[in-house]
């Protein structure tokens, strides 16, 4: 606020000194000139009502000679005093109006309120950097899970298009450069509620500086950054970045994971996905020749991980000694039926448009589908635009960069635990793969699963902490059952139980469970509430493990009390 006001005086300082000015010099002339009364005595105005005649006359309100008639030497000079104030007046609302429409200036007063705005927040928020694709899908998703956000992008149509949303909260937005520290302060960077950075712009060195300025600014900050690159991804590592996440190597991984282990690529697939959606069984990658159009940096990571599960592989590119294409890739096209052909599309497996050309992917896919009506197909979806297309495409395998950023993002700020199940489950063997996806479908039904972590601390729930204490619930088994009814199973899985430095993972009902411990659950959305719920109540957790109903309130305790007392004594017994 304070560089508005600096900047409306330095713009509105010569005006304003024009119209003190004109002011002064009217209300002198009209002191300084002799009158005359309702006498016809000699009467010369004073300071107090020739300012007051000035100030009504400058805006050409007039209410006439006050107190007494002016004689033709005052009406003349009054003649001057109004043109001299109203040519004042009017270069100085001028000058209001251009400074109102000057960019400098609207920019100026929307970071002021935007900052404003910052600063008074008093809920946990997180500070995105960028509102692409990605952007987009992790705003809306934290503001549908009561989370707040604040955005930062260079691009003012975004941040217009921000405004536009039909968000559940309000999210302020600015565009600006987020690689700027004080436009990172202004943010909220060091506010007390900021409880992490998302920097998922398009440009990985703009992610890379926003990472380092957050990590010098507000060091316990977490940080979790979109990297494109190995080598941006090296650079944000080596100072402490929390979180990298690289979507093409996270697909050549999923990709592979779903050739060697389908039931635990499907499991991961479920508990990466938007919570809600329908649960989805795509037909398992063939293990045939996979032919990949375009070596960028989707086609580097499928072929690597490809190659390194023995799937064979065929490149096709326009430049391939360029772009450092492996031995026998294909110079060319994929969109041309002649370079398919030269690839050996007719005997190939599957095929993966890899550009970053949404039209030259969809030309491909259906190049290849004309030849070979049996192909296994995928391609990359760059803009999310343009994902309903590629939905009519009907794609085994869509490659949406933007959903997995996304994805992965909101499952590290749900389920902080998630990284170290998958790391555990991963190394299971195929039947406990396929026991994990049979358990996932009972609790969920055909939506993907919620997940979530719960803490047992005095902070998430000191209610439990005290029916530990007092020997109320002991076990796991307690806490999955429903509220209403302790018979009845809650709809959640725990899938990690940490505690210390030791993890379990599937822990069954009868683990036993200690304060600080965290447990990774998923399941329903209702049992998430209903799990919630319970451990913040003593009566609720009282009832879980043992049975014991008891009222609660002043008045039901009385009741009961009374009701007690009445009772006969081989009852009480």
């Amino acid at each position: 606020m304070h560089t508005v006001i600096a900047l409306i005086l330095r713009r509105m300082r010569w005006p304003l000194l024009l119209v003190i000015t004109a002011y002064s010099i009217a209300t002198l002339g009209l002191v300084l000139i002799p009158g005359v009364d309702d006498q016809g005595d000699p009467w010369r105005m004073d300071f107090l009502h020739a300012f007051y005649f000035v100030t009504y006359t400058a805006p050409t309100i007039g209410f006439g000679e006050v107190p007494y008639e002016f004689t033709p030497a005052q009406r003349l000079w009054a003649l001057v005093a109004i043109y001299l104030t109203v040519i004042t007046w009017f270069y100085a609302l001028v000058t209001i109006i251009a400074l109102v429409q000057d960019r400098q200036f609207r920019e100026t007063v929307t970071q002021a309120r935007f900052s404003r705005t910052v600063r008074h927040l008093r809920d946990p928020f997180y500070l995105v950097c960028g509102y692409g694709d990605t952007g987009h899908l992790l705003v809306r998703s934290l503001t549908e899970r009561g989370l707040r956000a604040v955005v930062l992008d260079i691009q003012e149509e975004r941040i217009n298009l921000l405004g536009t949303r039909d968000l559940i909260s309000h999210v302020p937005g600015l565009r600006a450069d987020a690689r700027q520290p004080e436009t990172l302060i202004n943010a909220g960077l060091q506010h007390a509620c900021c409880v992490g950075v998302l920097a998922v712009t398009d440009d990985d060195q703009a992610n890379l500086q926003v990472a380092i300025n957050s990590k010098l600014l507000n060091p316990a900050l977490p940080v979790t950054c979109r990297a494109e690159t190995e080598e941006a991804a090296g650079n944000m590592a080596s100072f402490g970045t929390d979180h990298i996440i690289n979507p093409f190597e996270a697909f050549g991984d999923r990709l592979a994971m779903a050739i060697r282990s389908p039931r635990m690529h499907q499991a991961y697939e479920w508990l990466s996905s938007m919570p809600g959606t329908a649960l989805m069984e795509r037909p398992r990658p063939p293990q045939g020749t996979w032919i990949i159009c375009g070596y960028g940096r989707l086609g580097r990571a499928v072929h690597r991980f490809l190659d390194d599960s023995g799937v064979p592989t065929v490149v096709v590119d326009e430049t391939p000694e360029e772009n450092g294409c492996p031995d026998g890739s294909i110079r060319g096209k994929g969109t041309e039926a002649h370079t398919l052909d030269q690839a050996g599309v007719k005997s190939a497996a599957a095929v993966l448009a890899a550009t970053a050309d949404d039209a030259d992917n969809l030309s491909v896919i259906m190049t290849a589908r004309d030849l070979n009506p049996d192909l296994y197909l995928g391609a990359r979806n760059n803009q999310l635009s343009n994902k309903p297309v590629f939905r009519a495409a009907n794609l085994e395998l869509p490659v949406e960069p933007s959903y997995i950023i996304a994805t992965r993002i909101l499952s590290l700020i749900n389920a902080p635990l998630l990284p170290d199940f998958l790391r555990l489950a991963r190394k299971q063997e195929p039947g406990w793969h396929e026991q994990l996806v049979g358990e996932m479908r009972r609790v969920s039904g055909e939506s993907v699963p919620e997940i979530w972590t719960v803490r047992l601390d005095a902070v998430c729930c000191p209610a439990l902490l005290l029916a530990l204490r007092e020997g109320l619930v002991k076990r796991l088994g307690h806490l999955l059952r429903d509220p209403g009814d302790r018979d009845a199973p809650l709809a959640a899985l725990p899938l990690l139980l940490a505690r210390s430095d030791e993890v379990y993972l599937h822990p069954g009902e009868e683990a036993v469970i200690e304060p600080d411990d965290q447990i990774l659950f998923c399941g329903t959305e209702r049992a998430r509430h209903q799990l919630e719920a319970s451990v913040n109540n003593i009566n609720t957790l009282r009832y879980l493990g043992t049975g014991e109903l008891r009222p609660d309130g002043w008045l039901w305790r009385r009741l009961a009390r009374q009701s007690t007392m009445r009772m006969p004594e081989e009852y009480k017994k």
